[in-house]
């Protein structure tokens, strides 16, 4: 897909602020993505809800691009991903493989990754009559891949089909592959975070991390949620005494995770900023989605307890 300059540059001017690129980052990202060599990003889907996809479909704007399809088509050089792609069955799966063979390529990987029964509780697709498992997708990609961005927690994580007894084995991105990955974690992922890690590495950008493999810049330049938090009582909030009595009310005594959690969800969700879009914004407590711990004993409506790790 080749971009259109001027309409992604429409696209930096609406988002830029919220996604943290400069306008020199976006004329150099135009400048990459108008070469037919542009590196190709391939988007693998293992053991989740899809959530991320969908979180990533829902993107919308009042001004150019107004969804989605704008943005794929006009600052992505996307080649495969399974829910949203036209082609089906064998002609998908040798598309994939036509385009990691051409590279570069930007692996992004979406889900956990089983590896009981052989890895055969998550079958991604088929090549040539063989069934190919999201285990061995992965390691047949990510050798080649020129970096791996793991959005959401499943696969950055593990997170829910990793959690409690984990039947079918699942694990997180790095641990199969031993290799670095990229980590943009939530349930489900920010539109805006993956975007923008995109760019960064299209770009060829550095970008830094955290012990667990987070970008700084999208999950630690702010502190903690509850810290940002316009309902936090230190600046000028008032706590809820129970879900009848929540609104516009901190949450910290209904098992709000902000205090433990650091991510930049407050400045931006889904191409809107400053307008409530976040689960705060809506009543809901923060769960710490984005955490390696989610989901634990303490995401889902346990007290605040400050020991807690």
């Amino acid at each position: 897909m080749q971009i259109s300059r001027r309409n992604f540059l429409k696209y930096c001017t609406m988002s830029a602020a919220s996604i943290g690129l400069t306008r020199l980052d976006l004329e150099a990202l135009a400048a990459v993505l108008a070469k037919p060599d542009a590196p190709t990003v391939l988007w693998l889907h293992g053991s989740s809800c899809t959530g991320c996809s969908v979180s990533l479909l829902n993107y919308v704007s009042d001004t150019a691009p107004h969804d989605i399809t704008e943005v794929l088509t006009q600052s992505i050089n996307l080649a495969f991903h399974p829910t949203i792609m036209a082609l089906s069955g064998e002609a998908s799966s040798a598309a994939l493989h036509q385009a990691a063979a051409a590279g570069p390529y930007v692996l992004v990987i979406e889900g956990g990754i089983p590896m009981a029964y052989g890895g055969h509780a998550c079958v991604v697709y088929s090549y040539n009559g063989h069934e190919v498992t999201m285990q061995e997708a992965v390691q047949r990609f990510a050798p080649g891949a020129a970096a791996i961005l793991c959005v959401g927690t499943c696969s950055s994580y593990g997170g829910i089909p990793h959690a409690g007894s984990n039947p079918t084995g699942v694990v997180n991105v790095r641990e199969l592959t031993g290799r670095p990955t990229i980590n943009i974690p939530g349930c489900p992922a920010n539109p805006s975070w993956v975007i923008w890690a995109v760019v960064q590495l299209i770009l060829g950008n550095p970008v830094p991390l955290d012990s667990v493999g987070r970008p700084v810049f999208l999950y630690h330049a702010n502190g903690t949620i509850h810290q940002n938090c316009p309902r936090n009582p230190a600046v000028g909030g008032e706590e809820a005494a129970g879900f009848e009595d929540c609104h516009h009310k901190c949450l910290i005594n209904l098992g709000c995770r902000g205090p433990f959690t650091e991510a930049k969800c407050e400045n931006c969700w889904n191409g809107k900023e400053g307008q409530g879009h976040w689960c705060i914004g809506v009543n809901a407590p923060c769960h710490g989605c984005v955490e390696p711990t989610f989901p634990g004993p303490q995401s889902f409506y346990e007290p605040y307890l400050p020991e807690s790790p």
